[in-house]
């Protein structure tokens, strides 16, 4: 057999086999996507359950979420509604604090219209384990004291660690991680009260989540 008819043979052979791979690769995604979907689904809600008591809502969560980009407001990534009886009750909202000692922090917020806290949780930080990661539940309930906490514009100077003359506390030996999660808390809390409270017509230009 010529070296060319060998080439020919074996790259017929190679075909073949990257030809079964990519069936079997498919496969095996298509049979496991509606799974991996079902179990991400679960696990946001459950966390968006962690921010907004199920007495809030008794619409889909997820159905609602909207991917936010707002120049003025870098910092918000996706918002959620919750209605109860078809009437809004309180938001969900996804944010970054850009702000941390080793990073972003994004955290998901309960806020009601009004300015009120229902609840914030960490979902994902680099911060240094023993002193940052204090803000999450698991090491200490310091992210628990914004639950209930209203902001205005009145009470704004309240809305910072007590180091810089605030109400919320800070670490021991770790004033940036807590300082970057109250002001982003304070400046979503401010956007709600002074624009998307005002306007909330102003969130139909944005994208559904993917």
């Amino acid at each position: 057999m010529s070296a060319s008819k060998i080439t020919v043979k074996y790259a017929f052979i190679l075909g073949v086999i990257a030809l079964v791979c990519t069936a079997i690769s498919t496969a095996v995604y298509l049979l496991t996507k509606g799974r991996i979907e079902s179990v991400a689904a679960a696990q946001q809600r459950e966390s968006l359950l962690e921010v907004l008591p199920q007495s809030y809502f008794d619409n889909d969560l997820l159905a609602t979420c909207k991917q936010l980009h707002l120049p003025d407001a870098p910092y918000l990534n996706k918002i959620y509604f919750a209605k109860k009886a078809e009437n809004l009750t309180a938001y969900a909202i996804q944010s970054t604090a850009p702000d941390g000692y080793s990073g972003n922090i994004v955290l998901l917020s309960g806020i009601q219209p009004d300015g009120t806290l229902l609840g914030v949780r960490v979902l994902q930080h680099a911060e240094t384990p023993g002193l940052g990661d204090k803000i999450e539940t698991r090491i200490s309930k310091w992210i628990l004291s914004f639950t209930n906490k209203k902001f205005s514009l009145e009470n704004e100077a309240q809305w910072a660690v007590k180091k810089d003359g605030g109400q919320f506390d800070q670490f021991t030996g770790a004033t940036i991680t807590p300082r970057a999660v109250v002001n982003n808390i304070r400046q979503e809390a401010k956007w709600v009260v002074t624009q998307l409270a005002q306007n909330p017509a102003m969130l139909e230009q944005f994208e559904a989540c993917q």
